[in-house]
Formats: structure tokens, C-alpha cells, sequence
């Protein structure tokens, strides 16, 4: 791209002209109507979310480039809809945008947006451009999910193990580093650019649905009870608090959390204190794993398909207090709640 180019302002080619330019990131049999046409397969439901990410709040050009803020924004969705038990079908993409931003940088947000999407075989199928005095992007994600195999919040239920699909703290660690670059000092390049990587490019845990699909379609472990088994879960994207608390809350129950089962980057042991590790992984978000409620035989089984990172770590209880416990007895119990982390609004 000629410097010509890349110094081109929004408003230098405007709304025509910039869509114009978006249209390639989309399949051109689906784009040009009022409205994208997506066809779901026969006995399935769509699954609709939104996110709204604001620049200053959601990203920033200090942590991320436009192609990280682009995949960061596409990742998002798609865990919402990995989170439901459902496949993704395309997205639509609505962008507010002050006159003054650089064409390249909106191509370049688009081109992480399609680089995360390519991986699960998923487009761009529309949206909508309008002048805003901060860059807003709002992404609708649709998928589509066998009724029964959704996956909801309020179908946890006592006896159930907690099961986290990976690490938590990873997402947290990189943007310290990204903001503090002399943290770290006793980490090696490679493993600061790993933690670096699990906030710029997070995984949608999209792959672990198959796996999870193939285990319920086994011979039931509970010959009396109706198979499949209702699964509660959600993404932690959030924190690994917030998604267990928001489980128990919508199903009526309580958890039993154990501290040291909550699996953390080994690196953490390098320069983070046993608490600053345990407070990323429980609050810091944005690590985009599944958190999941099964019976003990499944979720034991889904843990030894998924291998390293993937642990139960607590398991469901009467009641409705979310507790952290020390089997250990080094820490006293600690009640867990929705105050202690990120909430939009507060002070």
C-alpha cells in the first residue's frame, strides 16, 4: 500500500467509498441486498448475539493493532456462540467512525476480523458505517445449534463438576506487559510473547464442542436418567468468577471452588505471586475458555480428551453462595462475587 493510500481519511472517500472498499472482506453472493439471507440446516436453531466494542474502553492503539483489535472483536462473538453449544454461520459488522481515521487502519481491522473467521469457516456477511465522534464496532454473530444441545446458564445442578476448558490469567498477564513493559524481567522472549499473544489473538473454544458432542453420544453413565444430559456453561470472558457466579445465579445453586485446581500459565511462577496469579485468572477476563457443569463421569472425560489446561476445578452445591476453597487449609474460605471484578459503570 502507497503512502498515498494508507494517508487516506474516512471522510476523503466517504460512506460510498468506504463501503466500497469493506465489500471484499464479504462473499459477494451474500452482500448487495437489504438484509443477508443465511440458511440454517433442517431441525436447527439460530443463535443470535451482540457485542459492542468502544475504542478507549475495548481496545486501545497502545495494546493493539487495528488487525488484533479486528480478530479480538470476531473472537468475542464467536465464544459467545461456542458458549451456547452453537456453529457460526457469518457476522455482521456495525462501525461508527470519526471523518479523521485512516482508511488503512478500518482495512486492517477488517483483515483480523477475517483472519479469526477463516479458521471456522465463517464470513462477513453485512452491517453498516456512520460517523461517530469514537470508534464504535458492534458485531452480530449467528450460528445455529441442534435444540438439544444448547448449552444454557441455568441448567447446572448440584452434584455437577465445574469444568474450565484452559488456562485463566493469560489474557490479564499480556496486557500488563503491554502496559508495563518492565514486568516480566525474569521471563524469556518466547514466553512473554505467549502471554502477549493470549490477549491480542484469543482462541474461541469452538473446537472443544465436537469433543464434547462425541462424549454425551456414549452410552449414558446414568442409565436412569434421560440422555443427553443438560449441560450449564458459559465463556469466561468476563473472568473465571463472573461466568461461575452468573451460572449458579441463573440455576439456583451454589459452587465449591478449589484454588489450587485453578489452572494458571506455568510462567505465572516466574514473577507473580501465588495471589496475583489466583486474582488474574478469577477477574483479569478476557481468556474466552467455556466454563462447564456436568456429571462427574462426563466431565472427567471430557478433561482427558481436552488434555493440558483443562481441569475441573469445583463442583455445584446447594445453596447460593459462590465459595473458593483451600483443601490445604493455607487460606481461609473466600465468597466470591460479581463486585470484585470488571463492571461497565462503576467508579
Amino acid at each position: 500500500m502507497n503512502s498515498e493510500l494508507s494517508s487516506q481519511q474516512v471522510k476523503d472517500i466517504g460512506e460510498q467509498g468506504l463501503l466500497k472498499r469493506l465489500q471484499r472482506f464479504c462473499p459477494p453472493e451474500i452482500i448487495g441486498d437489504d438484509a443477508a439471507v443465511l440458511e440454517t440446516a433442517p431441525g436447527q436453531s439460530l443463535v443470535v448475539t451482540t457485542d459492542v466494542l468502544v475504542d478507549g474502553v475495548h481496545f486501545s492503539n497502545i495494546t493493539t493493532s487495528p488487525e488484533d483489535a479486528g480478530w479480538r472483536a470476531a473472537a468475542a462473538n464467536l465464544s459467545d456462540l461456542a458458549a451456547m453449544g452453537a456453529s457460526p454461520l457469518g457476522i455482521t459488522v456495525g462501525l461508527g467512525l470519526p471523518g479523521e481515521v485512516r482508511v488503512s487502519w478500518v482495512e486492517r481491522l477488517y483483515q483480523g476480523m477475517t483472519e479469526c473467521l477463516q479458521k471456522y469457516n465463517t464470513s462477513i456477511v453485512g452491517g453498516d458505517i456512520v460517523r461517530s465522534p469514537v470508534t464504535t464496532l458492534a458485531i452480530t454473530a449467528f450460528g445455529q445449534v441442534n435444540p438439544s444441545q444448547i448449552i444454557r446458564r441455568s441448567a447446572a445442578v448440584v452434584g455437577n463438576a465445574i469444568i474450565v476448558t484452559g488456562v485463566h490469567g493469560a489474557s490479564k498477564a499480556g496486557l500488563e506487559l503491554l502496559l508495563h513493559p518492565e514486568l516480566g524481567q525474569d521471563l524469556n522472549d518466547e514466553e512473554k510473547t505467549a502471554l502477549i499473544r493470549a490477549h491480542q489473538r484469543p482462541q474461541p473454544r469452538l473446537d472443544v464442542l465436537p469433543i464434547l458432542w462425541k462424549i454425551l453420544a456414549s452410552p449414558c453413565p446414568m442409565p436412569h436418567a434421560p440422555c443427553p444430559l443438560p449441560i450449564a456453561g458459559m465463556d469466561s470472558s468476563d473472568g473465571l468468577a463472573d461466568a461461575i457466579i452468573q451460572i449458579c445465579r441463573a440455576s439456583g445453586v451454589g459452587a465449591l471452588l478449589e484454588r489450587r485446581e485453578i489452572p494458571l500459565p506455568k510462567t505465572f511462577n516466574y514473577w507473580l505471586t501465588q495471589e496475583q496469579g489466583l486474582e488474574y485468572a478469577l477477574y483479569g477476563g478476557e481468556d474466552f475458555e467455556l466454563v462447564l457443569c456436568l456429571p462427574q463421569e462426563l466431565a472427567s472425560a471430557l478433561v482427558q480428551h481436552l488434555g493440558e489446561g483443562a481441569a475441573i476445578v469445583g463442583s455445584i452445591t446447594s445453596g447460593s453462595t459462590v465459595l473458593l476453597h483451600d483443601q490445604q487449609k493455607k487460606f481461609p474460605d473466600q465468597v466470591l462475587s460479581l463486585s470484585q471484578g470488571f463492571q461497565h459503570f462503576n467508579s
